[in-house]
C-alpha cells in the first residue's frame, strides 16, 4: 500500500506516562510526540501509552500499534522500578519489544529512563542499571536521561524540565521531542 506522502514517516511509540505526555493535563499536543511531530511534520505518530503501566503491560500493546508503522520506539521501565520488580525483568521485557518489532520489520529504538527526582537518591541505582542493560540491546537509544539531567545534580531533572519531579514539564517533553527523539 503506498503512503498518500511518500516522505511521511510513521511512527509507532509505546510506553508509560512518559510517552502519553502530562497524566494531569489532557491535551494531545503535550508530549514528546507532539514535539518531534512539531518540530518535523514528516513524522505522524500512532502513540499506545498509559500512564503507571509496566514493561509487560506495554508489550501487549505492540503489534496493534505497529500497524502500518515505519518505526517504532519503545519507552518503559520506571514503574518496574517504582513497583519493585527486577530491573533484569523490565531489561527482558524492553529486549522482548524491540525483537519483536525487528520482526515485523521496523526500524526500532528505544527510549532510555528518565531521571527520578521524587525517588532519589534511592531509585538511582536501579535506573542506572536499566539504562546500562537498554544501551547493550543493540538499537538506537533515544537519550532521555541525559537530555533533563540537571547537570549540577546528577540523577535528577532540571527543575524547570518537571511539574512535580515524576514527569517532565511541557518544556521538558519538548526538549524530549525536540533534542532527544531521532529517527532510527
Amino acid at each position: 500500500m503506498m503512503r498518500p506522502d511518500a516522505s511521511e514517516v510513521h511512527v509507532a511509540a509505546i510506553g508509560d506516562s512518559i510517552t502519553a505526555g502530562s497524566p494531569w493535563d489532557d491535551d494531545p499536543e503535550i508530549g514528546w510526540p507532539a514535539a518531534a511531530a512539531a518540530a518535523d511534520p514528516r513524522l505522524r505518530f500512532t502513540v499506545r501509552a498509559v500512564y503507571g503501566k509496566r514493561t509487560d503491560e506495554i508489550a501487549a500493546w505492540l503489534d496493534e500499534a505497529a500497524v502500518g508503522a515505519d518505526v517504532l520506539v519503545v519507552q518503559g521501565g520506571i514503574n518496574d522500578i517504582a513497583q519493585g520488580r527486577p530491573v533484569a525483568d523490565a531489561a527482558r521485557n524492553l529486549e522482548s519489544m524491540i525483537r519483536r518489532g525487528q520482526e515485523l520489520g521496523l526500524r526500532v529504538a528505544v527510549a532510555d529512563v528518565l531521571p527520578w527526582n521524587n525517588r532519589w537518591p534511592a531509585a538511582e541505582p536501579s535506573i542506572r542499571e536499566l539504562n546500562a542493560l537498554i544501551e547493550a540491546m543493540g538499537v538506537p537509544v533515544l537519550p532521555f536521561h541525559d537530555t533533563l539531567q540537571d547537570p549540577d545534580r546528577p540523577g535528577r531533572m532540571r527543575e524547570d524540565w518537571t511539574v512535580e519531579g515524576d514527569h517532565p514539564s511541557q518544556q521538558g517533553y519538548r526538549c524530549l521531542g525536540e533534542l532527544a527523539f531521532r529517527l532510527p
